[in-house]
């Protein structure tokens, strides 16, 4: 079976490098099975600019964690942009908060599976999933579906 592409925004980096805000111990479990290799996890360089301009002892944290479980990092480039600007121009994502529509069209254009995010202000949102679909599809791509870790990983009380 093919392994999931997973693409790894911002919130889920914080989470790993917290230990008393809400969601770290499920976070936590998605990274125990991208170690088992469950998942083909990637973020992007716009994720590394969130995560370089964090606070320097939480910055090597995060940034640890892209080289320990082998997350393939996509590259900025001109077709991200494009699409991103779009879900701005449509009123999707909020012009000041332009990186998270970043981070929705770095996913799709690059064929993501699943963008796991724990940003419910403008990411993880029924009208972001809405709106964002209806753009892609006009636009011809293929959403990725926008979830929580908990969403794709297993629950050890299901077994």
């Amino acid at each position: 079976m093919k392994k999931m592409k997973i693409y790894l925004e911002t919130t889920i980096f914080n989470r790993m490098a917290e230990d008393n805000r809400k969601y770290c111990e499920e976070t936590k479990r998605l990274f125990k099975e991208i170690a088992c290799g469950k998942f083909q996890p990637y973020t992007s360089a716009y994720v590394l600019e969130e995560l370089n301009r964090a606070e320097q002892s939480k910055r090597a944290t995060m940034l640890a964690l892209i080289t320990e479980y082998r997350i393939h990092v996509l590259p900025l480039d001109n077709e991200t942009v494009e699409l991103a600007d779009r879900y701005v121009k449509e009123g999707v994502i909020p012009e000041r908060f332009a990186a998270d529509a970043q981070h929705i069209a770095s996913a799709c254009v690059h064929e993501m599976d699943c963008i796991l995010s724990l940003n419910f202000q403008h990411i993880n949102k029924v009208k972001t999933k809405a709106v964002t679909a209806l753009v892609n599809q006009l636009l011809g791509y293929r959403s990725a579906v926008i979830c929580t870790p908990m969403e794709v990983t297993d629950n050890d009380d299901d077994r």
